[in-house]
C-alpha cells in the first residue's frame, strides 16, 4: 500500500484549474515576512504571459501601474508564497504574450505629456494662511494711523 507524499503545501489541482491566460487581471495575495510577522500582500495587474503551461514550473508575469511607473513582477505559479489566486477580469487577446503593453503604455505617457503645460497653480496651507494673516496684523499695528 503506497503513501500519499505531499510535495507543496499548495493545492495544485486549484492552481491547475484557474486556466490563468494572458489578458487576465488578476489578484495575487501574496505572503511577505516583515520582522517575523506573516502578512498579505495584494498584487493586482494585467497578466502578459504564462509560461510553461501547468507544469512544475510554471511562471506567470503581472503588470501593474503605481505612481506612473510600471510594476511587473514574476510568480511562480504553485509559490507557497502565495496564498491565493483571484480572477477578476477575462479578456479575449489575440496574443499569447502581451509585451506589446509596455510600449503602448509609454506612448501614451508621452502623448499625455506633449498635451501638459506648465501651470503655476497651488493651493495655501494653513501655515502659510495663518503666516499671512499675523504679517497682515503686524504692518497694521506698524502704520500710524493718519487722521
Amino acid at each position: 500500500m503506497k503513501t500519499a507524499v505531499k510535495v507543496s503545501s499548495v493545492n495544485m489541482g486549484e492552481r491547475k484549474e484557474l486556466g490563468l491566460r494572458a489578458g487576465d487581471t488578476i489578484k495575487v495575495h501574496q505572503k511577505i515576512e516583515d520582522k517575523g510577522k506573516t502578512r498579505i500582500q495584494i498584487f493586482e495587474g494585467l497578466i502578459l504571459n504564462c509560461k510553461h503551461g501547468a507544469e512544475a514550473g510554471a511562471t506567470f508575469t503581472v503588470r501593474k501601474v503605481v505612481d506612473s511607473i510600471g510594476v511587473e513582477k514574476i510568480f511562480p505559479l504553485y509559490s507557497p508564497l502565495i496564498d491565493k489566486i483571484e480572477i477578476v477580469r477575462r479578456a479575449e487577446v489575440r496574443r499569447a504574450k502581451l509585451y506589446h503593453i509596455r510600449e503602448k503604455v509609454a506612448r501614451d505617457v508621452k502623448r499625455q505629456m506633449r498635451k501638459m503645460r506648465m501651470v503655476n497653480i497651488s493651493t495655501e496651507s494653513e501655515i502659510e494662511q495663518s503666516a499671512k494673516a499675523a504679517q497682515a496684523a503686524k504692518e497694521e499695528v506698524a502704520e500710524p494711523v493718519a487722521e
